[in-house]
This record gives C-alpha cells, structure tokens and sequence, in this order.
C-alpha cells in the first residue's frame, strides 16, 4: 500500500493566536512558549509560511487583545503582534 503524504501548514494545537499588525498576516505562537519581556519564543508565521524566533521586548494590553512588540534577528525588524486574549 501506498501512504500518501500532503502538505499543509502546520496546526499547533493551542497555540495562542494572532495578526501581525503591520502586515495583516496571521501568527501563532505554539504551545509551552514562555512570552515574557526579554524571552526568545517562536511562532508560525502564516503568510511566509515558517517558524520564526524572536525576541520578546515588551507586551501590553491594548482593549480585549495583548500586544506583544517582538524583534526578528534574522530580518532586523521589530514586529507588533496583537495577540487574541
């Protein structure tokens, strides 16, 4: 028997939801991910389609969402996620 093998984005089962604020993209960032200023977490990244580690700088709640400033090493970019609460 032949196993047939599909792609699709990965589905990380609890994982805290959100949208990148400059580009609209959806993020996830997984399970056991401890997200504190200072901490380096990783997240699905939706609209490139890859995991991303950053650096965590500062979170704050902003009305029935938490933002969470980040800063990506690889690209040199500081990124807001408004994260679901």
């Amino acid at each position: 028997m032949a196993a047939v093998l599909t792609l699709s984005p990965p589905a990380m089962t609890f994982g805290w939801d959100g949208v990148d604020s400059n580009s609209g993209g959806a993020v996830e960032i997984g399970k056991g991910n401890l997200v504190r200023s200072g901490q380096t977490v990783d997240f699905y990244d939706y609209e490139a389609g890859e995991y991303r580690d950053v650096d965590v700088e500062s979170i704050r709640r902003s009305g029935s969402s938490v933002e969470v400033e980040v800063y990506d090493n690889e690209s040199g970019e500081y990124r807001t996620f408004e994260m679901d609460d």
